[in-house]
């Protein structure tokens, strides 16, 4: 009897955490209103969650801020995960056809994707999905806003996919399986392959090689189109600050600020400017609309150029097997 009085008195003060969080209240009743849910189930969900210090300090320290290229291109351009995206892509060999012939989206693209965010299924993540998004939305104020929605995505992701909302497990960021797609883009472009009645992108690798192809095809990729073009500078040339990821300047106007490139590309075809620093100097590349459907999936260059050449890597060993 002790130990029951001693559990309610944890649970309500538990409660009464909960409670003190700004909006949590508000956050429940809209989430249960807005979808359909019993309120009390989305309440008891969050009695459950927990805020994690551990989340709000990875999420102060992304490798994509800290890290010059160089160091980052050195996490995921290893001979083992070039190696092991060759396994993947001989293991799942007749799915990847089927899925690049009707999404246009390259093989290798696709692997790539798998390969970066999860080391193809390797580590899809230790934190609780619940936890990581609690934590955000309603303790990481710069993001609140963000995570909020992914939060109340996430409670609707588990209801109507028939997963648990308390033992999922992903990134820090509440991202999950192989190819870490979060809540909203897991209800959006999540696909089930195998027609078995479920989108399962935790551990069904058949769903989850459609739906990163699908997410793709999606934000308008192009089949058969370039990604990014290596570029050089002349002795004279014009410092352009951080561009947006989005093409918004043409080849010729680049062309005249001293930019070029080996690849004959037409005088308006529409690029990026991506500058990445190596050790002792900088890398220029035209980056097409494919590099920015890439930065889609995760808004960084250097991410989407690690996802490029990781699958330049694994096609180029692909071919010289079958050669």
């Amino acid at each position: 009897m002790k130990k029951i009085i001693i559990l309610l008195l944890c649970l309500s003060s538990t409660l009464q955490a909960k409670n003190s969080v700004p909006n949590i209240d508000e956050f429940i009743k809209n989430t249960s209103v807005n979808n359909g849910l019993k309120e009390k189930e989305v309440r008891l969900i969050l009695e459950q969650a927990k805020k994690k210090q551990s989340i709000i300090d990875a999420m102060n320290r992304p490798a994509e801020k800290k890290k010059q290229w160089h160091q980052y291109r050195a996490i995921f351009l290893k001979d083992k995960r070039i190696n092991e995206g060759l396994l993947f892509w001989d293991k799942h060999k007749d799915t990847l056809e089927a899925v690049s012939k009707s999404s246009g989206v390259p093989i290798e693209i696709i692997v790539a994707i798998i390969g970066v965010e999860t080391n193809y299924g390797g580590n899809k993540g230790s934190y609780r999905v619940i936890d990581a998004l609690y934590t955000l939305a309603f303790h990481y104020p710069k993001r609140s806003p963000f995570f909020t929605k992914e939060l109340e995505k996430f409670i609707v992701l588990t209801h109507k996919e028939k997963i648990s909302a308390l033992e999922t497990k992903g990134s820090y960021a509440g991202a999950m399986g192989f190819g870490q797609f979060m809540p909203s883009s897991y209800l959006m472009y999540a696909v089930d392959y195998d027609k078995d009645g479920q989108r399962d992108l935790l551990n069904n690798i058949p769903d989850a090689i459609a739906s990163v192809a699908n997410y793709f095809k999606a934000h308008g990729w192009k089949k058969d189109q370039s990604v990014v073009h290596k570029a050089s500078v002349g002795k004279k040339f014009t410092s352009l600050k951080k561009q947006n990821l989005k093409p918004s300047l043409t080849v010729k106007e680049l062309m005249k600020m001293g930019y070029k490139t080996k690849q004959k590309l037409a005088d308006d075809a529409m690029v990026s400017l991506t500058r990445l620093q190596q050790k002792d100097h900088k890398e220029y590349w035209f980056g097409m609309h494919n590099f920015y459907v890439i930065t889609r999936y995760n808004h960084s260059e250097m991410y989407a150029m690690a996802v490029y050449q990781l699958a330049q890597e694994i096609k180029e060993k692909q071919q010289n097997i079958k050669d």
